[in-house]
């Protein structure tokens, strides 16, 4: 078994601290804001929130026997899971669910820690960023997370950055080239995972393709 380094143990407790933020967070939230729409497509709040315990809940053979149910589509798999989970759980399981697993080894399925950190800033963000309440990600977290960023991970999240350059307004990153889209780190980081960002968040000519219509 390989060592485990500095820079895991660093991110494995960032990965502990978001989840236990997330959770007080989230038990702020009222009945109207657990049914909202959320940043992901098709999934309120409590749909992602649901999702983001998936992997503490499901062994690896029930996943797979999931994934049969689905055909081979992980994307119709975790959606039907979501939804059966978010009218399983009530609101209160759903965010004891995550603060009590804070340091449950999962991980995605490539990825390893840094992965598992990107699942849990973003969703977080995707209930966070939809429903208008302020919560800045540590910039220590934001940047482990933009750092990963490359053409693999953009293409896996499809993610066209044809002739723009994303630039962070607090934190000295940027990555593409072409016309500066600017903006706070962590709506970066929502770009480059594919989301649509609320209007109002990024600056630049050619930012209106990445804000939500």
């Amino acid at each position: 078994m390989g060592k485990t380094t500095q820079n895991e143990t660093d991110i494995r407790a960032a990965i502990a601290d978001e989840r236990r933020e997330l959770a007080d967070t989230f038990d702020e939230l009222t009945a109207e804001q657990w049914d909202a729409p959320s940043l992901c497509a098709g999934w309120r709040v409590r749909e992602v929130v649901a999702h983001m315990s998936l992997g503490f809940r499901h062994s690896l053979p029930r996943t797979l026997a999931e994934l049969l149910k689905a055909r081979g589509s992980l994307h119709r798999m975790t959606d039907r899971c979501a939804r059966a989970d978010a009218a399983r759980f009530s609101t209160a399981e759903l965010t004891a669910l995550l603060r009590d697993n804070a340091h449950h080894p999962w991980t995605p399925p490539v990825g390893g820690h840094t992965a598992a950190l990107g699942h849990d800033v973003v969703h977080g963000l995707d209930v966070t960023a939809a429903l208008g309440v302020e919560r800045a990600v540590p910039l220590d977290r934001v940047r482990v997370l933009l750092a990963a960023v490359d053409t693999r991970s953009l293409k896996f999240f499809g993610v066209d950055l044809t002739g723009v350059r994303l630039c962070a307004d607090d934190l000295d990153w940027s990555h593409g080239g072409g016309t500066p889209v600017r903006g706070a780190a962590q709506d970066l980081l929502l770009v480059a995972y594919g989301r649509k960002v609320p209007a109002g968040r990024l600056r630049g000519e050619r930012s209106e393709r990445f804000v939500r219509g």
